[in-house]
């Protein structure tokens, strides 16, 4: 197994940058990560950028819009997005680059989500609340935003991608809304420590052990909620009924064995399911612009995407 060379160049640069939040409290830790963040000088160019709030179940939730350059007046699919952070950290500025490259790769109308941040915004099922909320509002909505009713997507990152997921087991429990599609980017899926990936890359590759369990620690806390599917999808029994899924998995990546798990879980059910499995990276290369694996990752993803739908529009 090797790492991606570019990443590999910086790994240990990176790896020392990266806060030790497992020491901090949610508010400090959401200082720290914020403190690293530089906007760029000129971000990619949609048609429209569209802050606004969406009701929620304890109170409005902040979503950013953002309309593809390419779509003009066609309606487009609508891709309603969860950041990364552990549920604890990052928000709509940290994820507005990645946002705008979906939006005007798949094309899409992509809907950002700033649901509530563990411990002291709110705790599970808080943020899974939200992201299904604001999913729900995206679906009443799509006509109005741009969208085509008929292909909405769920998507994220990390902790993102574990509230794509849970989301998407929501709406087929709650009937509905009706999903095309879900997009998981190495997702949080599971609160085992011990896999092979987690002994292996653990320590060393930019996502630390003690910072996943701190992840879980403030935003699960009663560990025996962390067996709920919707909490970690992992442990879902039935796994029937969900939209088409494409998985990103990061060979360099503690939550590797979780991601491979749950795409096998998702095949044996029948679920039509595309991996891309990408071995030299780590975990948040997608939101790694400069690295060339970053570029082929999102083409791959986003083409990935273009193809569940084709094939929902011609069935």
């Amino acid at each position: 197994m090797s790492l991606d060379p570019q990443i590999a160049s910086i790994i240990e640069t990176l790896d020392a940058g990266f806060p030790p939040v497992h020491t901090m409290t949610g508010e400090q830790a959401r200082a720290a990560i914020r403190s690293r963040f530089v906007a760029p000088a000129d971000p990619e160019l949609v048609t429209q950028v569209q802050r606004r709030t969406v009701p929620g179940p304890d109170g409005p939730i902040e979503v950013r819009i953002y309309r593809p350059s390419a779509a003009d007046e066609r309606s487009v699919p609508t891709l309603v997005y969860a950041h990364g952070g552990g549920w604890v950290f990052c928000d709509l500025d940290s994820h507005d680059g990645l946002c705008r490259d979906f939006a005007n790769r798949i094309p899409a109308v992509v809907v950002s989500v700033h649901y509530r941040r563990a411990p002291d915004e709110g705790q599970w099922p808080a943020a899974a609340e939200d992201m299904f909320a604001a999913a729900s509002w995206a679906a009443d909505h799509s006509t109005e935003l741009g969208g085509d009713p008929e292909t909405l997507l769920v998507g994220g990152d990390s902790a993102g991608g574990n509230l794509a997921a849970v989301t998407a087991l929501m709406a087929r429990d709650r009937g509905g809304p009706a999903l095309a599609g879900q997009l998981l980017l190495y997702p949080v899926l599971g609160a085992d420590f011990d896999t092979e990936s987690y002994r292996a890359f653990g320590r060393g590759y930019y996502n630390p052990r003690p910072a996943l369990q701190w992840y879980w620690d403030q935003y699960v806390p009663d560990v025996a909620d962390r067996t709920h599917p919707y909490a970690s999808p992992l442990h879902a029994e039935d796994l029937s009924g969900l939209p088409s899924t494409v998985a990103i998995v990061a060979g360099h990546d503690p939550l590797r064995d979780e991601g491979l798990a749950y795409v096998a879980a998702l095949q044996r059910a029948g679920i039509p399911t595309v991996q891309h499995y990408f071995e030299g990276g780590v975990h948040g290369f997608m939101t790694m612009p400069a690295f060339d694996i970053c570029q082929r990752a999102r083409a791959q993803a986003c083409a990935a995407v273009n193809e569940i739908l084709d094939k929902a529009i011609t069935t």
